[in-house]
């Protein structure tokens, strides 16, 4: 159900948040690439066409966050935002080398490699919200989506230091989408509150944002479950 039905409208951006996230929840059995890999089974070369899709994802947020920052020069609370979802795309960049390392892909393939269009979507449809969503509107979008990606980082992180032997550092890009970020929820939560606040915050156009988000991922997901 749309939170901007009638009857459904949450008075808050914590309640706005919590019920735009419930609602764009996926089905936690429905992604076909993170069971195998929780249990051992997903071979090496598919852990590396993971590393090889996000050496092309990480660059491509990073620069859409930073378009929507500017973007939101009215909107303060959304730009500051986007500010640290650019700044923490700068630090997953950081720590995906190491796990491109474990997973033995050296410069020489990660120059050559051809990115699947099926997990390319997601970031492509990111920097169509940079360019053409209310910056607030993409701020309740995006926030939706964040939960499912830091679970499934999570799994993948423990599952490669269990299964595959990973040192900390290989696992470092995980962690770090794993962990909390309050300072980041809380940042969402105002830039929220201020669009419903100015009006600026179109929750429809949010929802629908939010849906398609779900689906690229899910797309991300299914398209690495086919790899070798």
């Amino acid at each position: 159900m749309n939170p901007d039905e009638e009857g459904a409208m949450p008075r808050t951006a914590a309640e706005l948040l919590k019920t735009t996230r419930s609602e764009l929840a996926p089905d936690p059995n429905a992604n076909p690439f993170v069971p195998p890999v929780a249990s051992g089974r997903a071979s090496l070369e598919t852990l590396a066409v993971l590393a090889l899709e996000q050496h092309h994802v990480i660059p491509a947020d990073q620069r859409a966050f930073v378009h929507l920052a500017q973007r939101a020069a009215e909107e303060p609370a959304a730009a500051g935002f986007f500010t640290m979802l650019a700044e923490g795309e700068e630090l997953a960049a950081e720590r995906l080398g190491a796990f491109m390392v474990a997973c033995e892909v050296d410069e020489r393939r990660m120059q050559a490699y051809e990115p699947l269009p099926g997990c390319q979507a997601y970031p492509a449809y990111i920097s169509w919200l940079a360019l053409n969503a209310t910056p607030t509107d993409a701020v309740l979008a995006i926030t939706a989506n964040f939960a499912t990606w830091g679970t499934y980082c999570a799994t993948i992180a423990q599952a490669l230091r269990t299964h595959y032997g990973f040192t900390d550092d290989a696992c470092a890009f995980f962690d770090f989408f794993a962990e909390p970020a309050p300072a980041l929820d809380q940042q969402a939560e105002a830039a929220v509150q201020a669009g419903l606040d100015t009006g600026r915050l179109d929750t429809g156009s949010a929802y629908t944002y939010g849906r398609l988000l779900q689906a690229y991922e899910a797309m991300f997901w299914s398209t690495l479950s086919a790899t070798p």
